[in-house]
């Protein structure tokens, strides 16, 4: 079988403007990728057992589009796999990407309700057959094809919730969802309660803004579509317009594919699943989802996000950082910037930078981290003289201001990440963090690093 072509994006349009992408309209996806020359092109099918994992892998932060499948379904991985270029889509630096979140969590905007009629995803419609599109297979021991880039939308006595989960493709009209013991599940188990079954609708393909507002851990009373619309109202210059569907979900009136449906009262065997630390997620009984309408642009792009991959990192990670920034703020007012780390998955390691003012900010940063993403087992705070963004500079730190007999705090028998290999059958585990930070009376001569004069 020949190779699939891989070439770069045939468009008039070869460089983009001053503005980035921040100057492109994100949906139709297509027209945001045509006019965009960092995408990579597969005009053939790829092999979407492992080879569409294999591509995007290839080039971990760089986007691919994977076209020629029957049906005029294609396919987008690596769109949001950098910090780097989720900014550009802002127009703002990488650093301030937690700010911008924190901004639009305290300060949410109501969406526009606007009739179907006006949404993208009206060209096409009729019952769900999900056999219609092209999903991958992502790694061998996989439980089979799956959807990863899901965002649910769900309404339950007047309080709407957005969040990711995978759904095991098994058939035309679903499978089985990973539902974690957050908001989504809690809807869940009172529906059933009281004998009913959950509707919700499935949305593949929206703006960014959506996307990172889906997989923030807000309260149960806080709605994230207004946490979009405040995103979107901020590069756009007006609110995220909405759908309301039967059943009072809410979806953005700009995607690809808008599928609709319910969570049964059935549970069946889920996974296993490679998840964003890179290991097997065990196999559970989870909640069957049952899908009974699509709607679609006319020839929609897929998402698809490669399990513990850059994406991955980004769209899940970013979102827990402004919860982890609020919450350092809270003891320690001169906290500069706070990151998850790659090497961590973006979900189990962190660096906090602060602007120490009193010995013992340093610790106190570290328990507030810890507070603000109970998922994080390990967390380094850091002076402000430190790119966090540098693993070399905090390394450099710990290597030149640590010292464990002082700086070390553990946190035994707590409550961590279920996905952590490495925790108690019961999800505890040892939580630390490392205090970096020097001295407020210090002499800071002897910390500090030499530095050439700029040229000219």
């Amino acid at each position: 079988m020949a190779e699939p072509s891989s070439t770069p994006l045939p468009s008039p349009v070869r460089s983009l403007p001053p503005e980035g992408l921040r100057s492109l309209r994100c949906i139709p996806l297509a027209g945001f990728l045509r006019s965009d020359p960092a995408v990579r092109v597969f005009e053939r099918p790829v092999d979407l057992k492992f080879g569409v994992t294999r591509e995007l892998l290839r080039e971990p932060q760089g986007p691919v589009w994977f076209q020629g499948y029957p049906g005029g379904t294609s396919l987008v991985g690596n769109l949001w796999a950098s910090r780097e270029r989720i900014a550009r889509y802002f127009g703002i630096e990488p650093q301030g990407i937690p700010d911008l979140l924190l901004e639009a969590l305290e300060h949410p905007v109501p969406p526009e309700v606007v009739p179907a009629s006006q949404a993208t995803w009206s060209a096409q419609e009729g019952p769900c057959d999900l056999d219609r599109f092209p999903i991958p297979w992502f790694y061998p021991e996989d439980a089979g094809r799956y959807l990863c880039a899901a965002v649910y939308s769900a309404n339950w006595k007047g309080k709407r919730n957005l969040s990711f989960h995978r759904t095991w493709v098994q058939g035309p009209t679903g499978g089985p969802v990973r539902l974690v013991p957050r908001h989504l599940d809690r809807m869940v188990r009172e529906s059933r309660a009281e004998g009913v079954e959950l509707p919700v609708a499935v949305v593949l393909g929206a703006p960014l803004e959506f996307l990172l507002a889906g997989a923030t851990s807000t309260d149960y009373a806080v709605d994230e579509m207004e946490v979009a619309s405040a995103l979107y109202r901020r590069r756009n210059g007006r609110p995220l317009r909405v759908v309301e569907l039967e059943g009072g979900m809410r979806v953005p009136a700009e995607a690809e594919i808008v599928l609709e449906g319910r969570i049964t009262r059935r549970d069946v065997p889920e996974g296993p699943f490679l998840d964003i630390l890179g290991t097997y997620d065990m196999v559970r009984d989870q909640p069957l989802l049952e899908l009974h309408r699509m709607h679609t642009v006319e020839h929609p792009v897929l998402p698809v996000l490669v399990a513990g991959a850059r994406e991955h990192f980004m769209l899940m990670g970013l979102p827990r950082e402004p919860m982890i920034l609020r919450a350092v703020r809270a003891v320690v007012p001169g906290t500069r910037a706070v990151r998850l780390t790659e090497g961590g998955a973006a979900w189990l390691h962190g660096v906090v930078s602060i602007d120490k003012r009193r010995d013992g900010d340093g610790r106190n940063a570290i328990m507030a981290a810890l507070s603000g993403h109970s998922s994080m087992k390990r967390v380094v705070v850091v002076d402000e003289d430190i790119d966090i963004f540098d693993d070399q500079e905090v390394e450099w730190a710990l290597a030149t201001r640590f010292q464990a007999d002082r700086g070390l705090l553990t946190v035994p028998h707590a409550v961590g990440s279920s996905l952590d290999p490495s925790a108690t059958p019961e999800g505890l585990t040892c939580k630390w963090g490392l205090d970096a930070t020097l001295p407020v009376r210090s002499d800071r001569r002897p910390f500090t690093k030499g530095r050439l004069p700029p040229s000219g």
